[in-house]
């Protein structure tokens, strides 16, 4: 399976830099697989729980919301007590009730759509990531969160809607991010994994487009120097050096 360079295209333009070769050449350390699935593992979890935030917030009722939770819990579940075969979780990826947006919100119906994909597609992929933990026989265990997302998030301004087109902006750089180290791994990894990796590439490239085109949508101003600004700050945690290496960390020292 070869990556789509055309797929990769805008998003090699939408990122302010390019993975350094440093953090490819640690992250391909055979030492290092275990941290990168366990990481990968975790950012897919609070990738849906960030959508799923998104939805609570600013889209539905509180009974909506809380069938939102409910879908999510078995996954919560595993990685807090892995009580659960994680085969069985497969048969948890469903929202039991449909989710309709509160009344004289604008824009409600469309994020409550891109956000319940990008959740279900998210989950999925949390699954595929611990069959490819099992393949490469590396059990589950906790582990601290790297500083990117966070890193991000601490740039958000408190006055909405401002606060949630920033927020949407951080999930485009997370996604489109995910999607260029992708790509930048998977020609030096076990073919299966490598194969996998590509595999994710479209949703996650259409998970960065979801993100972007809500904000533009909801901000219906141009936000391009907001977006320049959060493209600065994602490059800086990129570049700069970083002690803690994970999936989305900086140089490794």
């Amino acid at each position: 399976m070869k990556v789509d360079e055309h797929l990769l295209t805008p998003i090699k333009q939408f990122l302010q830099c390019e993975t350094p070769d440093a953090w490819v050449n640690e992250a391909i350390k055979p030492q290092n697989l275990k941290v990168i699935l366990l990481d990968h593992l975790t950012c897919e979890l609070k990738a849906a729980q960030s959508a799923m935030l998104l939805i609570r917030k600013y889209a539905v009722d509180k009974e909506s919301g809380d069938a939102l939770l409910s879908w999510l819990q078995p996954f919560v579940d595993y990685i807090y007590r892995t009580e659960t075969n994680w085969r069985e979780l497969i048969k948890k990826n469903n929202l039991s009730k449909a989710m309709l947006p509160k009344s004289g919100t604008a824009y409600g119906q469309d994020l409550i759509d891109r956000m319940i994909l990008l959740i279900k597609e998210e989950l999925h992929h949390f699954c595929q990531v611990l069959e490819m933990m099992e393949v490469f026989n590396i059990p589950y265990e906790n582990i601290r969160a790297s500083r990117y997302a966070k890193g991000l998030l601490t740039h958000v301004t408190t006055h909405e809607p401002d606060t949630l087109i920033d927020k949407l902006i951080c999930g485009a750089y997370i996604e489109a991010r995910s999607c260029e180290r992708f790509a930048k791994l998977a020609p030096h990894v076990d073919k299966r994994l490598g194969d996998f990796y590509i595999s994710l590439l479209r949703s996650e490239a259409r998970h960065y487009q979801d993100y972007l085109s809500l904000a533009k949508d909801i901000a219906g101003r141009d936000i391009s120097e907001r977006v320049k600004y959060f493209g600065d700050r994602e490059s800086e945690l990129i570049l700069n050096s970083d002690d803690d290496f994970k999936f989305h960390s900086g140089m490794p020292r």
